[in-house]
């Protein structure tokens, strides 16, 4: 597959111009790589009005992915604002208000676009007994969900942090069935596409996706996708640059961009369902073995430290030994992320670590129940209220402004706009949250 972009920085990085233009460093080496990093000069295409390079790459990517594909350079949070936009402007045109019914386990940058936007909002909880980063749902719940809200698009996190994935398939023709969008926060499984069968939200009748290429695929970090399924709305393909300009940086990096270009020819020759095989065959040995495992992303490995007796701390502190670095750790799971620029020696000696990990016995803690607080004031009025942070035992009876949470995971506990109470205070402790901006 041709690399458009990456051809063009190259010939002109090799032709010797006076660049007169910014970055400030000129093409001088410091770090490394400044002699490819540009902006928009003569030749070099820009992102949101592109018709050259950057136009002939998105192209190359939208038959790699079978639809409608457009790129960011500034991760799923960008793509996910511009959905929700598109999603908005969707409710508009069928003379309906937006309300958006979300899986609680969103990312927060839903949370903040939402709020943003000025959207309505309607929650989709957890089952009993469910990490807050999980949300899996039914068919028969999302169906009553819909029919009770009216909701006018369904938003899903699938694969979720945990590596659960949804049954996207299903749930899209519940949403079509309701006259309802499905947008799939796809951050986790850009791979999905090229495993046999694809298990891509886009093939499984999502109508609108975004992908974290760097998470998965060989892409430098920042680099993303936005996908548009070809028989949604037309004007969801017309408005999608406007609606990632309208959110993005007008300096998206060239060097991403060459990245996301480079990566529709690795992609070509990457055997990402060999791979997949190849962990679904390690995960089965280290089973047999005494691990525990939980969710079923195949390029996934979250161990489940509670079930196997033993804290994650303690997992955790046994691969640092051995030179191996994790995700994500909780108090209840350790996530480690795989990919095919893995070679087989590193497979094997991950294996041959992970074999060794001594567990324990331990009765495990039990997971605290998610109990959703009641909602008093709207995600908007929450994120602009003034605000103070204060000690988490402080803020029972407080009102969320901004959420409480790191990346990872960035899925926050309590929703900006609800009332904290003393169970709440109990979640966010077990999680390790020590303050909470409340509103004033």
């Amino acid at each position: 597959m041709e690399t458009p972009i990456v051809d063009f920085v190259e010939k002109y990085a090799a032709s010797g111009t006076m660049r007169l233009h910014m970055p400030g460093h000129k093409g001088v080496t410091y770090l490394g790589p400044e002699k490819w990093d540009l902006t928009e000069v003569t030749g070099a295409d820009s992102l949101y009005e592109a018709d050259g390079v950057i136009a002939k790459s998105e192209e190359n990517a939208s038959k790699l992915f079978g639809c409608h594909t457009f790129y960011s350079t500034e991760g799923s949070s960008h793509c996910i604002r511009a959905m929700l936009t598109l999603a908005a402007q969707y409710a508009v045109r069928q003379g309906k208000n937006p309300v958006i019914a979300a899986a609680r386990n969103a990312h927060k940058t839903f949370l903040c676009a939402a709020a943003m936007l000025d959207l309505q909002v309607r929650w989709l909880y957890p089952q009993d007994g469910e990490s807050y980063l999980s949300c899996r749902l039914t068919e028969e719940q999302v169906d009553a969900f819909l029919a009770e809200t009216g909701a006018t698009a369904l938003y899903l996190t699938s694969p979720d942090y945990l590596g659960n994935m949804a049954d996207v398939a299903v749930l899209s023709e519940v949403c079509h069935k309701r006259g309802c969008l499905l947008l799939v926060d796809n951050a986790h499984g850009a791979h999905l596409r090229f495993l046999k069968p694809s298990l891509h939200p886009m093939d499984l009748g999502a109508d609108l996706c975004c992908d974290s290429a760097h998470k998965t695929l060989p892409v430098l970090t920042g680099g993303a996708y936005l996908h548009i399924s070809s028989h949604g709305p037309v004007f969801f393909a017309q408005q999608a640059k406007n609606a990632l300009a309208l959110h993005g940086s007008t300096s998206p990096s060239y060097l991403i961009l060459q990245s996301l270009d480079l990566a529709n020819r690795l992609l070509e020759t990457w055997n990402v369902a060999e791979f997949a095989e190849k962990v679904s065959a390690m995960r089965r040995r280290l089973e047999e073995k005494g691990l525990i495992f939980y969710g079923n992303e195949p390029m996934k490995l979250t161990l489940d430290g509670a079930a196997m007796g033993c804290g994650t701390d303690v997992l955790c502190w046994q691969l640092e030994e051995k030179g191996i670095e994790w995700e994500f750790a909780d108090p209840d799971y350790l996530v480690l992320m795989l990919s095919p620029a893995m070679t087989d020696g590193e497979l094997a000696r991950l294996e041959s670590v992970l074999e060794q990990l001594q567990t324990g016995n331990e009765e495990p803690a039990r997971l605290p129940a998610f109990a959703p607080c009641r909602q008093v004031m709207s995600l908007r009025q929450a994120m602009l209220a003034p605000a103070e942070t204060l000690p988490v035992e402080q803020c029972v009876g407080r009102v969320l402004a901004q959420p409480s949470v790191g990346c990872p995971p960035a899925v926050p506990i309590v929703i900006c706009g609800e009332m904290i109470d003393a169970h709440a205070v109990k979640l966010l402790r077990y999680y390790g949250v020590e303050t909470c901006t409340v509103v004033l």
